[in-house]
């Protein structure tokens, strides 16, 4: 049976520092319009339709010589007027910002040493390929959620070499012979479906209170108004 740790009260660092480790999944709930958005579209894939607590996805690749821990990942990365759209590798540091990323998860499969290294080699592969990310996968992949007898069939919008964040985790984890989500496409996966894995493992999620942002706010006072004009009109002049 999967077992899940929960822990406050302590930083992004430490909480990753502990926990992360070569060959396992992180997972991120962030405060961006992006990652709202898509916790959002997750409504489909939960059963009370609430939104999904992940945004992004993404693979432990273990410390390297510099003595930093890095990540594999598929991703959108803008700093310095340099914009990274696709397959990369990055410094775990990235997620230190607890501003930028309020909620984290650790998942761990247990993995032999073999496993490990052929989705880290497979990771690599597509780094060097400058596999990109696809927002046209994106796009697909929504349409899925909304048609939920799409779910198992090929991405609707699929190309080559193109992945966005928790289908490149899943492609990486079928390269190491591990099925994280039977029935569902590998372009339709998304990172609450990770999440939600039957593949047997240990989850370590790091949970910190967040205000509700001015614009959840005034979607909220948005809803309550369209809600109050329709029941005026039902109830007529």
């Amino acid at each position: 049976m999967n077992e899940t740790f929960a822990f406050t009260g302590i930083s992004n660092r430490e909480f990753l520092g502990k926990y992360a480790r070569a060959g396992r999944i992180g997972l991120a709930g962030g405060v961006t319009l992006i990652d709202q958005a898509i916790r959002r579209a997750e409504r489909d894939v939960l059963p009370d339709k609430r939104w999904g607590v992940w945004s992004h996805a993404f693979l432990f690749e273990g410390e390297r010589i510099d003595g930093n821990h890095w990540v594999l990942e598929s991703d959108l990365q803008i700093a310095r007027k340099h914009i990274r759209l696709g397959v990369q590798e990055n410094r775990i540091t990235k997620y230190y910002d607890e501003g930028l990323y309020t909620t984290l998860a650790v998942l761990d499969f247990n993995l032999p040493d073999a496993q490990v290294i052929e989705m880290l080699r497979e990771g690599l592969e597509l780094v060097a390929n400058r596999a990109r990310y696809s927002l046209r996968e994106l796009m697909g992949t929504l349409i899925a959620l909304r048609h939920s007898h799409l779910r198992g069939s090929d991405n609707l919008l699929a190309r080559e070499q193109s992945f966005y964040c928790s289908a490149f985790v899943r492609h990486l984890f079928r390269k190491g012979s591990l099925e994280l989500l039977p029935g569902v496409d590998v372009k339709n996966t998304t990172p609450e479906d990770i999440a939600r894995s039957p593949l047997p493992h240990t989850t370590y999620v790091l949970r910190r209170h967040t205000t509700v942002s001015r614009i959840a706010k005034l979607a909220i006072r948005l809803r309550r108004r369209v809600r109050s004009r329709i029941k005026a009109k039902e109830r007529g002049p």
